[in-house]
């Protein structure tokens, strides 16, 4: 088979095969995602959506108040986290449909503004800054990772006071958008589309590692849009998507 064949039947025939549907009907799944995988998740959809009959609904919101939803019976079919703890919670709570947890995702942090010239360590030491954005720590997995990074600094107390805590990282990622505040802790994936971002990449020995963990919840367990939707995911065009926005993909 000479090469101009092979490079163009082989896409076809992967093409064809995808294009092959669990059921053959359009189905419809809700998922969860955390906030910081928005942009890869649109991405996701799209591209899942365009090869397949099946529709996906989105639900962002920090992990934690997913979480909160989930057990207080909030019709989700897969859960997106943006860490680990509240997957293996669900799954020692038997929420989940058996194997379904995996890693798809580990994020970095990093320290944005859009008022500075300039953002490393010492805009961070020299406390020039009257406010910085953070999520929550307590919902949010990536405000958990900043106040790691100020206490790796011992810069807790000193910030404290200039303080702007998001529900999510999204919420966050607009206080320093919007100028409310000169510096936040947001996802390198929510800036590194952006030409002309100031931000510094954290070295990540100054927090935890941030692996993001997704499980298909149990009332999903027959849905084929919703395990189509993950076998896509996983698949090397997903995994491609994935780390186009910063992150790094493990999935085997």
């Amino acid at each position: 088979m000479d090469k101009f064949r092979r490079e163009n039947i082989f896409p076809a025939i992967y093409a064809f095969l995808f294009l092959i549907p669990v059921s053959g009907n359009t189905e419809q799944t809700t998922i969860a995602v955390a906030s910081n995988f928005n942009g890869a998740m649109t991405k996701l959809v799209e591209q899942f959506e365009r090869q397949s009959p099946h529709r996906i609904r989105v639900s962002y919101g920090s992990s934690g108040k997913i979480y909160a939803q989930i057990q207080h019976g909030a019709p989700f079919d897969a859960f997106f986290s943006a860490d680990q703890e509240k997957p293996i919670k669900l799954e020692q709570n038997q929420r989940i449909v058996p194997d379904s947890r995996f890693t798809y995702a580990s994020g970095a942090l990093v320290l944005w503004s859009t008022r500075l010239e300039s953002v490393n360590q010492q805009s961070l030491l020299d406390g020039k800054f009257k406010k910085i954005a953070l999520a929550n720590p307590k919902l949010a997995p990536y405000g958990l990772a900043a106040t790691q990074v100020l206490d790796q600094l011992k810069l807790r107390k000193q910030t404290l006071p200039k303080w702007v805590q998001g529900e999510n990282i999204a919420q966050t990622y607009q206080y320093v958008y919007s100028g409310n505040a000169e510096l936040g802790f947001v996802a390198w994936s929510q800036v590194i589309e952006q030409k002309h971002a100031v931000y510094w990449k954290i070295p990540e020995t100054l927090y935890d590692p941030i692996h993001q963990d997704a499980v298909i919840l149990m009332r999903a367990a027959k849905n084929p849009a919703a395990i189509d939707f993950i076998n896509f995911l996983k698949s090397v065009e997903g995994r491609a998507i994935i780390e186009s926005f910063g992150y790094r993909s493990s999935i085997q």
